[in-house]
């Protein structure tokens, strides 16, 4: 990998092409699944990044707040939050800024910022079918996926399952580097089947402001 510095590689695909393909795919079946959505050179960035980090990485919890807990039946991932500390980091988080302003003028949701967490599965790892949010009990109002893993197999399994709200599948995503997955939080329960590998990507949501005269939603 050359010393270069990298450049914000998305801004003007942001404003253009790819943020009306992403809204129009959004607005039609509330989903959008792309396949090699970044460029090479950030995704091997973010790799490094991740792989770097794995002593900060944490057990995942479930459920938010005084409701948060760790619970190894439901998933067993470990994470690490993006705070945009080196350069890799900071341009993926520009990019969702960029979005985030692109998917409100197209499509009015009042989103209000983003967070977004590394996510390492070990071999074996999984995460049983779930919603990133209730309807109405949440600030969460778009999640996105992106992965991290070269050259994945069919084999290597850890795919991500979306369903409908009938519960019916829709969707098996490959976690292939540079796949990103962004559907409605409220509307897809999805979940990650075992992996028969080491599995990292990004999770991460765009959220509304929810606060209120006695609470600050989300958290500075």
């Amino acid at each position: 990998m050359d010393s270069q510095p990298l450049s914000s590689p998305l801004a003007s695909l942001i404003e253009d092409a790819w943020s009306n393909e992403i809204t129009e795919s959004l607005a039609h079946c509330g989903y959008y699944i792309k396949t090699n959505a970044l460029p090479e050179r950030l995704i091997d960035e973010l790799t490094l990044t991740a792989q770097d980090s794995k002593p900060q990485f944490q057990s995942a919890g479930i459920g938010r707040s005084d409701d948060h807990q760790i619970n190894q039946v439901i998933r067993n991932d470990t994470i690490h939050w993006i705070t945009g500390t080196d350069q890799a980091q900071a341009i993926y988080l520009n990019e969702m800024e960029l979005l985030r302003v692109a998917i409100n003028r197209r499509l009015y949701l009042g989103l209000f910022d983003y967070e977004a967490h590394f996510a390492n599965y070990p071999i074996g790892g999984f995460y049983k079918k779930h919603v990133d949010a209730f309807k109405g009990q949440s600030n969460r109002v778009l999640t996105t996926v992106l992965y991290l893993n070269k050259h994945w197999r069919e084999e290597d399994q850890g795919h991500l399952l979306l369903y409908n709200s009938k519960g019916s599948l829709i969707k098996s995503v490959l976690p292939d580097a540079g796949t990103l997955v962004i559907f409605l939080s409220e509307e897809f329960p999805h979940e990650v089947i075992p992996t028969a590998r080491e599995r990292l990507s990004i999770a991460g949501w765009f959220r509304i402001n929810t606060s209120t005269s006695d609470k600050v939603d989300p958290p500075t």
